[in-house]
Parts: structure tokens; sequence; C-alpha cells
């Protein structure tokens, strides 16, 4: 949990970076509230869940709650640090010239033929979300079985292979 923290602290830097580039890439004046919304948005929904989780768990009296002290190392963290960083990324990111587009957009629009029925949304997000769910649902059947009747589960070499196949499905629906 703290390299992951670290980690989030430390990359301010590339979505201030990040966040500018499309900014000016996609035309964006307000570049104050650009810079706001990186360094305050994300974080601070992400900040105030924690908290309201902690509340819960403080009003419980649960031993898990995070003390108020770290809370407050937390926000020391992200103001001190993080939106700094994000602001030197936006620095940076506004100082370099903005991305090109390879090719021009015609200003004449042209007529989109109806889409086929096979590449709708809708028959795609079922697919897309029954082939990975029925590649993986006989072991986790199995692994679960065995977890409930406390026995032991010996098949992780095709456990291994089921995952690799997995992984395969979900790359292939993605291409697809």
């Amino acid at each position: 949990m703290t390299c992951a923290l670290v980690c989030y602290v430390l990359l301010g830097t590339p979505a201030g970076y990040t966040s500018a580039r499309f900014y000016r890439m996609f035309g964006g004046k307000n570049w104050k509230k650009n810079v706001w919304m990186t360094a305050i948005v994300c974080p601070g929904a992400i900040f105030s869940i924690f908290l309201i989780l902690n509340i819960v768990l403080w009003t419980n009296g649960s031993s898990s709650a995070i003390p108020f002290t770290t809370f407050l190392a937390l926000l020391a963290l992200w103001f001190c640090v993080s939106t700094p960083l994000v602001f030197l990324g936006v620095y940076r990111g506004f100082k370099n010239k903005p991305t090109e587009h390879p090719v021009r957009t015609n200003q004449i629009p042209r007529q989109v033929p109806d889409q086929a029925m096979c590449s709708r949304a809708l028959p795609n997000i079922i697919t897309g979300g029954i082939l990975p769910f029925g590649c993986i649902f006989i072991q986790l059947f199995f692994i679960l079985n065995s977890i409930w009747a406390h026995e032991y589960y010996y098949l992780f070499g095709f456990l291994l292979a089921v995952y690799i196949i997995l992984i395969l499905t979900c790359s292939e629906t993605t291409i697809l």
C-alpha cells in the first residue's frame, strides 16, 4: 500500500503533463481550470470516498479504521507533494507546442451508413462479457467448491492454462 501511495503521489508530474498536452491539443483555453481539475478532482473524489468509508469504520468502532493523524499525513502528501508536481507537469506540458493531428478533418459532413446488427453496441457488450465469463466460470466453480468443502485444490497448472486462455480471450474480444 505504501508503494502504491508513493507511486500515486510521484506520478503527479506525468498526470499534469498528459492533461496539459491533451487539453492544448483539443484547443482548450481555460488552462487554470484544467490544472485544478487535474490536481484536485480525481484525488479529491478518491480521498472523499476513503474518508466516508473510514468514518463508517470509526462510528462502528472498528480496529481497521485509519487514525486521524494518518489522514493528515495523506492530506499533506496530496497538497504538499502531488499538487506541486501536477503544476510542474502542466507547466512542462503547456511549454511544448501542441500535438498536430496527422490529417485535417473535412468541413463537409458525409453520411455515415447504418451499422450491421453484429456491430451494434448491445450484441458487442453481451459477447464481450460472455466470452471471458464462460472461459473462467468452470474453473472458478471448481475452486469455490473445493474451498467450501474444505478440500485442497491441486490443479494450479491447469488453472494457469485457463488464465492464459482468459487473457487471450479478453485481448481478442478487445481487438474485435
